[in-house]
């Protein structure tokens, strides 16, 4: 039962942490952080998510590398002030390895997490320069100017210097044996440990009071000043892999932020926050793809941050499947980053069912009976499949637990090229042949039986069309067969009605979503599409109303899997293009919803 706190004598919710269930726009109060919270349409794909923590919770160290290959330093560690630990980071879990050679906080540090440096800290002040090498450290050449509160970027051979206490502007460069002075910041600050780059294309933001938004960029020779972070603080986190793009996050703005900001090279843009506010962090990653770790008070968490560079309502390629396939039965299941894709045809036709990670596809348990041409509904976990192929039509119905296809009964008329949408709980199968003619019919499972209920509105029914919702009570039927169909239905529980047609009918696409938030891809093109006849790469997206296109599909095709929802992004599996069935993967980014923190 939610609590509610007062402002401004209105009731707002209050959770301890993020409230479950959440509008786009909502506010509500985090007792636990003690932080008003919202929700809010992101314009790109980025997002934080939880790493590996580390084996000794700390602040104030150096950390470098990529996000899944970082390397953290020394810091302060609980008790311990100049803390001299090592980890590795290997995009899962932190390994302890060999301590530098002198114990500091508040250093830089730059490199992979095979070949780093490390350099400056305190206290007291420090130029003590270590080389990593993967294994161990050795001492080098110090720094021309001790100190700690510094910032780095760089590799272990070539690497730059910068800030430091109070407002030190000192530059300096190494060249993989010595440091050498090179010119100042414009603007000197304490830095502690934060900029992105190489040593000859970096860039620094933040810094201590007054410095707090200021930002610089470094062409191998001068600093320059450019536009300012939209949020003033220190203590920061800032990665990429040149001046112009890089990720900056956390910080001290009292009390300490999540806030995240993206540089393109011109200007920085809020982006989503961290799931946990820190200061005095660790921060390794590219311009894409980041890592903050720790932070004070001795924190031993980590995150990770994707998704900087892909614009949304785009398609990116992923990883294969371990078998080709296509022939309108490549059914999925499940979400865009947990995916099940089943039967198919694999000649003629097969039970193999294949899971998806986000990343790549594994091979799992088959189904009991090897068809093509059915439907499939469900999640990763909880799936439905019906229908099918071979002949007679199939009416066999199998339900999956995450692990084991299982029998259950069967559809009233078996069929095959149908569609449904649902869970394997409560789900909704219609249109299909066997063999002729096309089928208006409409069943419901209830997680036991299928009944017949209000069949389709187009009364000549419908083949190799493409359904979409999260249960039984509201969905959508769209596409099909003949004549190319750009027809459109809504499902409410009981019956269909027509609603506004797809811009360009056809047939044997790819459907994914919700009767609110859909989207339709590929699949065979009619006689109003350029060109006519011809396999598509073609997408279009459902808000409820109507059809908008969007971006194209790298890979025309038609008889794919699909998975996922409009709002959290799709996957695109397998299928048949003009050479022939693929094991391609295409994965599309929609919109996401992010929780920001106001300060």
């Amino acid at each position: 039962m939610a609590t509610y706190k007062e402002t401004v004598g209105t009731a707002v919710e209050q959770y301890a942490g993020n409230k479950p269930v959440v509008l786009e726009g909502e506010l509500w109060y985090d007792s636990s952080a003690y932080a008003w919270k919202y929700q809010y349409v992101s314009t790109s794909t980025a997002a934080w998510a939880s790493g590996g923590s580390l084996n000794t919770g700390r602040s104030q160290m150096g950390a470098s590398g990529v996000q899944d290959g970082a390397i953290a330093s020394g810091g302060h560690e609980g008790t311990t002030l100049t803390g001299s630990n090592v980890e590795l980071y290997n995009g899962s879990s932190w390994t302890e390895v060999n301590n530098l050679n002198t114990g500091r906080r508040i250093l830089a540090q730059a490199g992979a997490i095979d070949a780093a440096l490390a350099f400056g800290g305190g206290p007291p002040n420090t130029g003590a320069t270590e080389s990593w090498n993967g294994s161990n450290w050795t001492e080098v050449n110090d720094l021309n100017s001790g100190r700690g509160f510094i910032g780095g970027s760089g590799t272990q051979t070539a690497a730059l210097g910068y800030g430091g206490p109070g407002t030190t502007a000192d530059t300096e460069l190494w060249n993989g044996s010595n440091w050498t002075e090179v010119n100042n910041l414009n603007t000197g600050r304490q830095l502690y440990g934060e900029g992105a780059g190489t040593q000859t294309s970096s860039l620094v933001a933040g810094g201590g009071p007054p410095t707090g938004a200021l930002t610089e960029t470094w062409n191998g020779t001068n600093w320059t000043e450019v536009n300012d972070l939209n949020q003033a603080r220190s203590h920061l986190g800032v990665t990429g892999a040149d001046n112009t793009s890089a990720i900056a996050f956390g910080g001290e703005i009292a009390p300490p932020t999540a806030k995240t900001e993206l540089w393109n090279g011109s200007n920085w843009t809020e982006t989503a926050d961290l799931s946990t506010a820190r200061h005095y962090l660790g921060a390794a990653g590219t311009k894409t793809a980041g890592l903050a770790v720790g932070g004070d008070p001795n924190l031993t968490s980590s995150e990770e941050f994707t998704g900087a560079g892909l614009p949304i309502s785009s398609w990116a390629t992923s990883g294969n499947m371990n078998q080709v396939r296509g022939g309108n039965d490549n059914a999925g299941s499940g979400t865009v980053t947990a995916t099940l894709t089943f039967a198919g045809n694999i000649p003629p036709h097969t039970a193999k069912t294949e899971s998806y990670n986000g990343s790549n596809w594994t091979e799992v348990n088959d189904l009991n009976t090897a068809r093509r041409s059915g439907a499939g509904a469900g999640t990763q976990t909880a799936a439905l499949m019906f229908g099918g192929t071979p002949a007679p039509e199939s009416a066999k119905t199998e339900t999956w637990n995450g692990t084991n296809w299982t029998e259950v009964n069967d559809l009233n008329q078996g069929r095959r090229d149908l569609a449904g949408f649902g869970t394997n709980t409560s789900a909704l199968g219609f249109g299909g042949y066997s063999p002729s003619p096309a089928y208006a019919l409409t069943e419901l499972w209830n997680g036991t039986n299928w009944t017949e209920v209000n069949d389709l509105g187009r009364p000549t029914g419908m083949l190799d069309l493409q359904g979409a919702g999260a249960d039984s009570t509201a969905g959508l039927a769209f596409g099909g067969n003949p004549d190319y169909q750009a027809f459109t239905e809504t499902w409410n529980g009981t019956n269909w009605t027509e609603a506004n047609d797809l811009n360009v009918g056809r047939y044997s696409g790819a459907g994914s979503g919700t009767s609110t938030d859909a989207l339709f891809s590929g699949g065979y093109s009619g006689p109003n599409a350029m060109p006519s006849g011809e396999y598509v790469a073609l997408t279009e997206s459902w808000n409820g109303t109507n059809w908008t296109s969007k971006a194209e599909m790298n890979t025309a095709r038609r008889q794919m899997g699909s998975s996922g929802a409009a709002t959290a992004g799709v996957v695109v599996n397998g299928g048949v293009t003009s050479p022939g069935p693929v094991a391609n993967t295409e994965e599309f980014t929609f919109k996401q919803t992010v929780v920001k923190t106001l300060e």
